[in-house]
């Protein structure tokens, strides 16, 4: 694959980032799930697969309700074939008064579709320690 074709795949999926993170940061559940394919996996921590887009969004929204108030995704690198992506990141979540409640790292397989990259399979996990 072409350097030019791994640059665009790369950009698109950081603009991406950024509509996720705007949402996020907007308190934008629903907007969320949208940016998710039709037929999507979200894959939390300790706990069972995400299915619905009605689930998707009330998974969002808890998190938000937790006191989470905003999510910086940091790429750390995207790997374009065809239609898909892989990307392997890390996040911050941050509060409030922008302390840092927890971060980790995730894997999103993202599908083009449409003209437009959105996230297929969501898999993250805490590089924090657990409580206690």
């Amino acid at each position: 694959m072409s350097q030019a074709i791994l640059t665009d795949v790369y950009d698109e999926i950081a603009a991406a980032n950024e509509v996720f993170m705007t949402a996020f940061r907007q308190g934008d559940a629903a907007g969320l799930a949208n940016l998710y394919t039709e037929d999507w996996q979200l894959l939390p921590p300790n706990g069972d697969f995400v299915t619905g887009y009605q689930e998707l969004e009330g998974f969002w929204a808890a998190a938000m309700n937790m006191g989470f108030k905003e999510a910086k995704l940091e790429i750390v690198e995207v790997d374009p074939c065809a239609d898909t992506a892989i990307e392997v990141s890390k996040f911050t979540m941050l509060g409030e008064a922008g302390q840092v409640l927890d971060e980790g790292k995730y894997i999103v397989i993202w599908k083009h579709l449409d003209g437009k990259w959105l996230l297929h399979r969501d898999i993250f996990n805490s590089s924090m320690p657990p409580p206690g």
